[in-house]
């Protein structure tokens, strides 16, 4: 008796507390956005301790490469029920390709949901070389057999994407990469232009690329937002084959496996409640000290200063410029541009398969 009471009271202790935050999150969304967003990072540190202990006895019985399967799974099914967040799959079929290379369309953080739900068997990810580092998930992901990629060192980058080509035939395994790169949520279906790595890569071991697509989840989950029960849809496009493709077909395969996975991402989403998208601000003009409605003043335009000749090679240095993206696409496929000032930082060519996690897009 005296050992039931042990456990009954710590249980009634701490219904109390989860009690009155349940009540609160149906009733007030800035609670329910929070206690959500708590359950799901808790939630992913205890998959990253559990990756951990699964990717040591896996690894030890020969099946690494199924670790990531195991451990999606079940971040899945821990997680969805808490949070609640539904994910229906269509041509779930298609995701048994290998080797291939598969991408999908990058929101936010909460992308590692929709992961959980579809990641194959024999697949690894490719991840910027910074989540190495962290407890628990850096020893989970490098135990499961990651990629980790230097966002800024282009050479070392490019050069982990050839290996990462070579060890998929190899191993018959394939490759998850996200080829926009970062994060791009907003209210309406969008899609950042690809980056070329994953194209090349596939490419290179001549397998298959598999186009996945998540639809908008801006109207379930944003900043301080965070719907109710909710259903989301994932469709999977058939295979893309490569084979034949040499490295200068590397951007037209980009833009049409673009063109197709926006299509798609159009045709499943669900677009947001009226009135919850934000209206544009619109630039303040700051009223001239001047101006009086009473007194009307009579301007004359001033006169027209003839055009000075400008000089040919400041006409051809401003067109360089002003198109930096023309000069960048005529260097060799294999080397890769940076663009600065990006919300994750210094980002290569070579970025698209970054599993970036951070704050909550807005």
């Amino acid at each position: 008796m005296a050992f039931l009471g042990a456990l009954v009271k710590p249980l009634a202790y701490l219904s109390v507390p989860a009690f009155a935050l349940h009540t609160l999150a149906k009733t007030n969304p800035i609670v329910r956005y929070y206690v959500r967003l708590g359950l799901f990072l808790s939630t992913l540190g205890v998959c990253s301790v559990w990756g951990v202990i699964c990717a040591i006895g896996m690894g030890l019985a020969g099946r690494r490469f199924d670790v990531f399967y195991v451990i999606a799974r079940s971040f899945y099914y821990l997680t969805s029920p808490v949070v609640g967040v539904r994910l229906v799959v269509e041509g779930e079929e298609y995701l048994d390709t290998r080797p291939a290379v598969l991408i999908g369309n990058h929101q936010s953080m909460f992308d590692i949901l929709y992961l959980g739900r579809i990641f194959p068997r024999r697949a690894s990810i490719l991840a910027k070389k910074e989540l190495q580092w962290m407890p628990f998930l850096g020893q989970f992901m490098t135990l499961s057999g990651a990629i980790f990629v230097d966002r800024g060192n282009n050479a070392r980058a490019v050069r982990s994407l050839t290996a990462a080509g070579e060890l998929m035939r190899e191993r018959r395994t394939s490759l998850w990469m996200f080829p926009e790169g970062t994060r791009s949520m907003r209210p309406e279906a969008y899609l950042r232009p690809f980056k070329k790595g994953a194209f090349h890569t596939a490419i290179q071991a001549q397998v298959p690329i598999v186009p996945v697509i998540c639809e908008n989840y801006w109207r379930v989950y944003r900043k301080n937002y965070f719907a109710d029960d909710s259903t989301l849809k994932i469709k999977v496009l058939p295979p893309i084959p490569t084979t034949g493709l040499t490295a200068a077909d590397a951007s037209a395969l980009s833009e049409r496996v673009h063109d197709l996975m926006l299509d798609a991402l159009r045709e499943i989403s669900t677009p947001p409640p009226p009135g919850t998208v934000p209206k544009p601000s619109e630039p303040k003009v700051a009223p001239s000290p001047f101006a009086n409605p009473d007194v009307s003043v009579e301007t004359k335009p001033a006169p027209e200063k003839a055009p000075e000749p400008e000089k040919t090679e400041e006409r051809a240095e401003s067109r360089a410029s002003a198109n930096p993206s023309e000069s960048s696409t005529t260097s060799s496929p294999t080397h890769s541009y940076r663009v600065e000032g990006s919300e994750n930082g210094t980002e290569t060519e070579e970025d698209d398969g970054m599993v970036l996690v951070g704050r909550p897009s807005s």
